[in-house]
């Protein structure tokens, strides 16, 4: 069992600097360990289908609004750097089929109008940790279709662990370090809610997403902690 796993639930903070700026940020983290993912197929394509068609994709719901006024309160521009659920939510009928575990969050994502994060666990170095970045971290991605480093802007709200950036801009674009692959067996999932997303739904969310989890790998063994 690495670091992480044995760990990570228990070591995961949203730094005070984010509290100021969000009290109200909320983060659901669950981890699963022992998963046998795989190419997205027809049940994660009826997955991604029914999430589509039940989600509320309002132009003005108040847990968007929330998110598109924190991206602003740290000097984001989400017309731009769109939060994570608003831009699948403006491709719901059109997501792409990634593989079975990424297809079973987005499909959670989409239903719960909520930001879900999906990170292979074995790619952490130390802990997650929500911050305000200070502009010299790395952050692995690709552009122009070869590996490049970027780093984020001073202020930016981030996720990261001791190597690096994970996430730029809260929940808008991953690293490639920590992305779930076919290969991935071990993942940690952020599921991530600002007032006024009640906190029940929260936990539905949460339990569908192991639902589905458990439907991918049966053997799956699922933790979870909220972190407010």
């Amino acid at each position: 069992m690495t670091e992480g796993e044995a760990g990570m639930l228990e070591r995961i903070t949203i730094d005070e600097a984010v509290r100021e700026l969000r009290p109200d940020a909320t983060v659901l983290a669950i981890t699963a360990e022992g998963l046998a993912n795989g190419p997205g197929d027809a049940v994660t394509a009826d997955w991604l289908a029914m999430a589509a068609k039940s989600a509320d994709r309002s132009a003005d719901d108040p847990h968007l609004d929330a998110w598109r006024e924190a991206y602003r309160a740290f000097g984001a521009k989400p017309q731009r750097t769109r939060p994570s659920v608003d831009a699948l939510l403006r491709r719901a009928d059109a997501l792409p089929q990634i593989n079975k575990v990424v297809d079973a969050y987005n499909a959670i994502s989409v239903e719960y109008a909520l930001p879900v994060g999906g990170e292979d666990l074995d790619a952490y170095r130390g802990a997650a940790r929500l911050v305000r970045a200070t502009g010299d971290e790395p952050f692995d991605t690709v552009a122009g279709g070869e590996p490049a480093v970027e780093h984020p802007l001073a202020g930016e709200v981030v996720w990261r662990d001791d190597e690096g950036v994970t996430c730029r801009r809260w929940n808008w674009r991953q690293c490639v370090r920590t992305r779930i692959t076919e290969s991935t067996v071990n993942a940690l999932f952020l599921l991530e809610r600002l007032a006024p997303y009640p906190l029940d739904r929260l936990r539905e969310a949460g339990d569908d997403l192991a639902a589905k989890l458990r439907a991918i790998s049966p053997d799956v063994r699922i933790q979870n902690r909220l972190i407010d």
